[in-house]
């Protein structure tokens, strides 16, 4: 079975659904690990090291993600420090989080399929609407140093903000705005990343997207399931794959708040 398939298999049955599991704290809790670096050459304390590994391990390779860049990503970034500190016995687990405001951090799995879907390299654009925790944007920015993120939530943000700051992301660009409209600045993107879901893809984004870039977004009603397409721009036209069920808190735009 090809690597793609068995993503879309997985995705299809349910493995990808986001805040749907059950929400049980850890028994315990790994000892302290050395230093680590964040990509940019700052390390950072790091407690979790053995529960995130065993993340990677049991959540993603085994579930079919190869992609070195993004499984070294996903075990670098310290998850626990982007969720509140009352949910860091949960932080390795395989489920969505709160993290206030209606949102959530989302499932690990689905990050790193989201990750290796837009096939990123090193000193690429990327963009990514909806910061949130500011976790995607941390994975992103140990695969590239030019990561653009945006954030609606203006507390979301100016949180996300303080840890990358606290953590030291120095690749990580972001700002509080209607990311409908992307970030024409900064434009063309190699790859789009899109962490909430829209009943339609934001043209805007679209006309952003460099040509040969891909874009990840999931695409359907708020409150129920959705579906998880890739876009892939060639010239002028868009090349749209659909990739399976999955379930996003809803897109928000600035005249919704």
């Amino acid at each position: 079975m090809k690597r793609s398939d068995f993503l879309r298999i997985m995705l299809a049955t349910g493995l990808a659904v986001l805040g749907l599991m059950a929400c049980t704290p850890e028994t315990a809790v790994a000892p302290p690990q050395p230093e680590i670096d964040n990509g940019n050459g700052t390390a950072v304390r790091d407690s979790f090291a053995n529960a995130r590994q065993r993340m990677v391990e049991q959540q993603i390779e085994d579930r079919g993600v190869t992609d070195e860049r993004v499984l070294a990503a996903m075990r670098a970034v310290p998850r626990h420090e982007f969720v509140p500190a009352d949910y860091w016995p949960q932080a390795y687990q395989d489920h969505s989080l709160p993290i206030g405001y209606g949102q959530t951090i989302s499932q690990p799995y689905i990050v790193a399929v989201m990750t290796e879907l837009i096939d990123l390299q090193a000193g690429e654009r990327v963009l990514e609407i909806g910061t949130g925790s500011g976790y995607q944007a941390a994975v992103l920015a140990q695969i590239t140093d030019r990561v653009y993120t945006i954030e609606i939530v203006p507390e979301l943000a100016e949180r996300a903000g303080q840890t990358f700051d606290r953590l030291a992301y120095s690749q990580i660009t972001a700002k509080q705005a209607d990311g409908y409209w992307g970030w024409e600045e900064y434009a063309p993107f190699e790859a789009i990343i899109v962490t909430a879901a829209p009943d339609h893809v934001p043209q805007p984004l679209v006309n952003q997207l460099a040509d040969g870039g891909k874009m990840v977004i999931p695409i359907g009603p708020p409150g129920g399931y959705q579906s998880l397409w890739v876009l892939e721009r060639n010239g002028d036209e868009v090349i749209r794959t659909n990739w399976g069920g999955v379930r996003f808190v809803p897109f928000t735009r600035a005249d919704s708040n």
